[in-house]
């Protein structure tokens, strides 16, 4: 059976894109490796095994088009309430917190954040699937 590991994206500055992983989830580099033309960050924290792999190319200075294609990352915290008012005191703009629900019952409680290079990310109330 797979077992899913990590998720990579591509980010234009390791600095503002550890800052913003760090401060906003608790992730913290598990491992950097550097190659001649460009920088793998594996960061990570003791909720999950699962790593966020950022990518840095070397000499890239114009951003990333993320297209049509890339639909968001998802995290799951304890009181989504109590994260979005963290996030919005920090300056970070979360989204508005929406409730999501299915045949009269909750199925998401939920806000969007998008890091500095532009990818979405879900921040989701730990609660039914959403463990």
């Amino acid at each position: 059976m797979a077992k899913m590991i990590h998720s990579m994206i591509r980010v234009l500055d390791e600095a503002r894109s550890v800052e913003f992983y760090g401060k906003v989830f608790g992730l913290e580099i598990a491992d950097r490796i550097e190659f001649e033309t460009f920088t793998l960050i594996y960061l990570s924290n003791r909720e999950t095994g699962f790593e966020l792999e950022l990518t840095v190319n070397q000499g890239r200075v114009e951003p990333y088009s993320l297209g049509d294609g890339h639909g968001h990352l998802a995290v799951s915290v304890d009181e989504v309430a109590v994260e979005h008012k963290r996030l919005a005191e920090a300056g970070l703009n979360p989204g508005k917190l929406v409730e999501l629900n299915r045949d009269g019952k909750l199925l998401a409680l939920f806000f969007f954040i998008s890091d500095p290079d532009g990818y979405k990310i879900e921040v989701l109330q730990r609660h039914g699937r959403y463990l």
